[in-house]
């Protein structure tokens, strides 16, 4: 069963900033996974309001087994890197603390409070991530979303971070949501929509978190330049905290383009994801 027209949300922009104030805030986006669109409710503490708008997409397909398959050690212990040269980044306000590798990879481990964001047109936030984490960023500077500024459009060809903090939504709903909403914002935003197509959100027992995972698959629409990657792939880990609060972590990356992450690259980094110890 699927239908041609879905939610969509978003007029963004990715800028780096100091976190927001902590107030709640909803969002919307269309996740399309095993042939039905589904309107979902965002929990999104970082985030401002925005407008939502009824947009045609493609149909859905079925999608793939995104399950993890582990490739570093499950339990490591501190802020210490799982794998051997890689770097840590710690998020203590969403509780998640990852690994990238080294800078001789051409990673970028950004402050932890520094914040990555798309702005809607009222200049406010409306996603948010902190303890963020790019890849070769530099590089080529053309972006699918021609509002982009800040540390967006220069060339990064993955970014990594982690958002959330409020109570709306199941975690099934926010791991979708979240893998959608950054798919659309990173990839092309309200004014170029890219095709969204989102997976079901499946459970996430791994590295001490037990939560749920979703993937979105984009096709990119707007390719002002050749820096532009036809496609990419979002992924998204979504736990939930004793006080019922929800927080995501979220890779985005290209996919088509020279340099690009493998999906063993990306499962690598998803298997060293795991709480903070407060």
């Amino acid at each position: 069963m699927s239908q041609s027209k879905m939610l969509e949300r978003f007029a963004q922009h990715r800028q780096p900033a100091r976190t927001p104030s902590h107030r709640k805030r909803t969002a919307l986006v269309a996740a399309i996974g095993i042939g039905i669109v589904v309107a979902l409710s965002g929990c999104n503490d970082d985030t401002g309001e925005g407008k939502d708008k009824a947009a045609d997409t493609a149909e859905s397909k079925a999608p793939s087994d995104g399950s993890s398959k582990s490739s570093a050690p499950a339990d490591p212990s501190g802020d210490q890197p799982v794998v051997a040269g890689w770097q840590t980044q710690t998020s203590h306000k969403h509780h998640f603390r990852y690994d990238v590798p080294g800078k001789a990879k051409k990673w970028k481990v950004l402050g932890e409070d520094t914040a990555l964001s798309y702005t809607g047109e009222d200049g406010k936030p409306i996603v948010v991530m902190t303890g963020t984490a790019n890849y070769r960023e530099g590089g080529c500077p053309s972006s699918p979303n021609p509002k982009a500024v800040g540390e967006a459009g220069k060339g990064q060809l993955a970014t990594v971070g982690t958002t959330g903090g409020g109570t709306d939504g199941s975690l099934q709903e926010n791991a979708r949501n979240w893998a959608g909403n950054w798919g659309f914002a990173a990839y092309g935003g309200e004014d170029h929509k890219p095709k969204i197509k989102v997976g079901a959100a499946k459970p996430w027992k791994h590295g001490g978190i037990e939560g749920y995972t979703a993937t979105a698959k984009v096709t990119v629409t707007n390719r002002p330049g050749s820096c532009v990657p036809p496609e990419a792939v979002v992924h998204s880990i979504a736990q939930k905290l004793p006080d019922g609060t929800m927080h995501g972590w979220v890779i985005y990356a290209d996919q088509g383009a020279p340099n690009a992450l493998t999906e063993a690259e990306i499962e690598k980094i998803m298997s060293t994801v795991r709480p903070t110890e407060d």
